[in-house]
């Protein structure tokens, strides 16, 4: 398995910001990291591993970028106002940024699917939902995807716009919402062991479904817990049996 790491100074979030792929070739895949972690968490904690089969044999490529949620949604010492601007300059550097530079050694025309857990999954599906035109699909694993569940309830245009839970029903772009719907790979997983919220899956994938968008929703049951065994044995099994 090839790995490379690079890093660039970021114009949107006016920092250095690493980046690693893994593999050489194939389906191509962005992971966005939990919580506070790291462009590397997914290596750490063996999920990288879980996926060398797939990239050895060719049929997938790994892309991994660090997240600022210890800067906006996660620090405790940052008014609400400055958070929700250090979120929005996240985005920017992933639509600006990093889809350009992925496209740049993977080829204009390969589509980007992305994928993360728990608050990576929250972002993933909603940087999905505002720019289909830029990514092809979404793998969500264990994931809330209302926004408020981060910021403590604080609630502005930015966090509106950023919570899938709140904009998608009242969402009435005929071009977005067809953008969406001719994805073949929306996928909400969950477990409903400890820690987990299939709930919180399973409705959001109804908001889905309420606007005509085709998804899947699977819940693995109660001997899935909100932890890295849980979705090492799901992202391999949907890359390799759905794409």
């Amino acid at each position: 398995m090839d790995k490379n790491v690079t890093s660039w100074f970021s114009p949107s979030l006016q920092k250095e910001m690493p980046i690693v792929s893994y593999g050489s070739f194939g389906t191509v895949l962005l992971l966005v990291p939990t919580a506070g972690a790291d462009f590397l968490e997914y290596e750490r904690f063996l999920l990288i591993d879980s996926l060398v089969p797939l990239m050895d044999a060719g049929k997938l490529k790994v892309y991994s970028v660090d997240s600022v949620n210890n800067e906006s949604w996660l620090n405790k010492n940052m008014n609400n106002w400055d958070k929700a601007q250090r979120h929005e300059q996240w985005n920017t550097y992933i639509y600006n940024e990093v889809l350009p530079y992925i496209k740049s050694q993977s080829g204009t025309d390969t589509p980007v699917f992305i994928s993360g857990a728990s608050f990576g999954a929250l972002h993933s599906m909603n940087l999905f939902l505002k720019r289909p035109d830029l990514l092809s699909g979404v793998i969500a694993m264990s994931g809330v995807y209302d926004l408020t569940y981060y910021t403590d309830g604080f609630m502005n245009d930015t966090v509106y716009f950023n919570s899938p839970w709140h904009y998608m029903p009242n969402l009435t772009d005929h071009g977005i919402l067809e953008q969406i719907r001719k994805s073949p790979h929306i996928h909400i997983l969950t477990g409903a062991g400890a820690y987990e919220d299939p709930k919180a899956g399973g409705e959001f994938a109804k908001i889905l479904y309420d606007k005509g968008i085709y998804y899947e929703f699977d819940n693995w049951g109660p001997d899935y817990r909100h932890d890295w065994p849980t979705w090492r044995a799901m992202l391999p099994h949907y890359i390799g049996t759905r794409f």
